[in-house]
């Protein structure tokens, strides 16, 4: 993968990232909705470009592949398990908060 070394690039990695992680979060617990979906896609976004970096950093020291890894390598996977498991921990909570509500 080329490295891209400017910020506009690690921000490109970070949406990127943070989209796919949203998608497959998407994919692997179906919504119910329409609304449902846009609010996990976004939440998804959200945190994978927020938390896209510090989490690229700890999953790459702790699988040890810090020197193997990129910067922007790191960047795109951090991005995307932020967002993956933003949904799997806000969903979840959803759901049993939606199913105590009835």
């Amino acid at each position: 993968m080329a490295d891209i070394s400017s910020a506009a690039g690690l921000w490109v990695e970070r949406a990127v990232g943070a989209a796919a992680g949203a998608a497959v979060s998407l994919i692997y617990l179906l919504p119910r909705s329409r609304r449902e979906a846009a609010g996990r896609f976004f939440t998804g976004l959200a945190c994978g470009m927020t938390f896209g970096g510090p989490a690229g950093a700890w999953l790459a020291q702790r699988l040890d592949l810090s020197g193997v890894l990129s910067a922007s390598e790191t960047m795109l996977s951090g991005s995307a398990a932020a967002s993956l498991c933003a949904w799997w921990g806000l969903g979840v909570l959803a759901r049993l908060a939606g199913r105590l509500a009835r």
